[in-house]
Parts: structure tokens; sequence; C-alpha cells
């Protein structure tokens, strides 16, 4: 046997160790996880809502709620963020069965992307097929003033990472998914309705993730408005991408709490977010309720 050939034999062999120990990693963790947040709610949930910083009233809305600490969920991320409650809400919300996630972890908590990817995985394991996701953002486009509510219809990974690397598990979706649509454009004409009928006003717009933990300089908002974003913010990009390699339909809304790095000659400050996100939160609430209502209509 050659030295190639020898060196070519380990490195395949230690691919396959590889791969086995992830799949069978991902598999432990998962059905630790499943088998956890069963024995404390007996529902299967249809919808899978994500709450963003400050967003955690949704979950008041929720009918006979079960509330998961997420410490009790094996393998489950702790949020470190503030404004982030840290459980898993399920029961029912306009009719439909829901899994809320009352607070997010971040990539720049220290988390991996596998970990930050994880609740996601979870939802998709417990039945969610529709996924909605919500944030703080920075305000890249003029239009937008602290308080407005944006409909997602695409983002900007401009993370360096993404949660796909690495073995594929082919139960969970194939090994290049598609992003053309990685926001479902019925879901978007259906947040526009909604919002028509609440009286809601909601700007449709591109979303820029960066990885924080500090804000953006204002050059890297210069850059990020030439490349085509309106928003920019620390999160949502890594889950909506496990959720659509799980074959999930995503809908976006994203509050802008602040204007972003040097739109006003202000500095950011974290309480500043908050404080956007709160006078946004009773309009984020109506919005996804009745965008919930539109979903039961379709019986989904």
């Amino acid at each position: 046997m050659t030295v190639f050939t020898h060196a070519h034999e380990l490195i395949r062999t230690i691919k396959e160790v590889t791969e086995e120990g992830i799949g069978m990693i991902n598999s432990e963790k998962t059905s630790e996880a499943l088998a956890a947040v069963s024995r404390k709610a007996d529902i299967r949930p249809s919808v899978g809502i994500i709450l963003g910083s400050g967003l955690g009233g949704v979950a008041d809305a929720i009918e006979d709620a079960i509330a998961i600490s997420y410490e009790e969920i094996p393998y489950w991320p702790r949020t470190t963020a503030v404004g982030h409650a840290g459980r898993l809400v399920m029961g029912f919300l306009e009719g439909l069965p829901v899994a809320v996630m009352q607070g997010r972890v971040h990539y720049y908590e220290g988390y991996s992307m596998d970990e930050v990817t994880f609740p996601v995985r979870i939802l998709g394991e417990l039945g969610v097929k529709t996924l909605i996701a919500t944030n703080a953002s920075g305000g890249i486009n003029l239009g937008y003033k602290p308080g407005d509510l944006v409909a997602i219809y695409d983002h900007i990974n401009h993370m360096g990472i993404n949660p796909l690397i690495g073995a594929n598990n082919e139960q969970w979706g194939p090994r290049f998914p598609d992003m053309t649509y990685a926001y479902d454009r019925g879901y978007i004409t259906m947040l526009e309705n909604a919002a028509r009928d609440e009286r809601i006003t909601l700007h449709k717009g591109v979303y820029i993730a960066f990885t924080g933990p500090s804000y953006e300089t204002p050059a890297e908002i210069r850059m990020s408005r030439t490349l085509g974003a309106d928003l920019v913010g620390m999160s949502t990009v890594p889950e909506v991408i496990a959720a659509n390699h799980m074959g999930m339909k995503v809908a976006a809304v994203s509050c802008v709490s602040n204007y972003a790095a040097g739109v006003t000659p202000e500095k950011l400050r974290h309480q500043e977010v908050l404080d956007g996100m709160a006078r946004a939160a009773s309009s984020m609430v109506r919005l996804i309720r009745a965008f919930l209502r539109a979903l039961t209509s379709k019986d989904v």
C-alpha cells in the first residue's frame, strides 16, 4: 500500500466514524429532548413561534398553556440575553396547536451553530410545519423608524458560518437545500393582509445578520445598505436555514427597535432595543394572531 493510498483510507475512515458519531449524537440528543417535552406536554404543535427580545408577551395569549423551562429539556441551550425568558410554552393560539419559544440563543453567546439551531430541530421533530420567527433589528432603510414592523422576504448571511456545515442528516433534509423562497411568499401575502385588517403598518425588507455581540460600525451599515439590506440583526438567519432544511414554511417579522449605527449621531444601547420592542409588542401580538387566524382558515 502506497503512502497516498494509506492516507486516503485513513481520511475515509475518519470521515465515516465522524459522520456516524454526529448522526448518533444528533439522534440521542433529539430523542432525549423530545421525550422530556412529551412528558411535560401532550401536544403535537403544527406551528412554532420564536420570540425575539422583549416579545415574550405573545406567550401570554396561549390557551391551555404549559410552560417548560429550557433547563428542563436536555441539551436545549440556555439563553443569556436580556429580554429572553428562556421557556418553551405549548398550547393553543387561535385554535392552532403551537410551540412558542419565549427567548432564543445567539451565536455570540458562545454556542455552536448546532446548538443555536437545536431548538428548531426539536420543533421540526415535534411536527411543526410552519415557523414564525420574530426579532429586534436596527433600521438601515431610511424609510423605517423605531417601532415599525417589517415582513422579511429575504436575508443576507454575513455571519461567516452556516448551520448546515458538517455531516448532513438526511432524515432532516437534503445536503444542498434551496433558499430561493426561504421566506414563504404566500405567508408574506398573508402577513400583509393581516396587517391591513389590523390597521398595522407593515413594511417588507431584506435582513442582514452579523454575529455580534458588538453593534455594527457605520461603515458596515453603509456596506449593508449597498448590498441591499433594509434591516440588521444578530439572529434568525441560522434558524431559518435549519427550518428550510427540514421542509418547514417560514414567516418572519422584524421589529425596528432602533436606527442602525450611523443613521443618527446617537450611540446604540441594548436598553434602546428593549424599549423599541416594548412599543411594538402589542402590534406584533395582533399581527401574529391575525396571521394564525388566516392559517386556521387554511386548515394548517
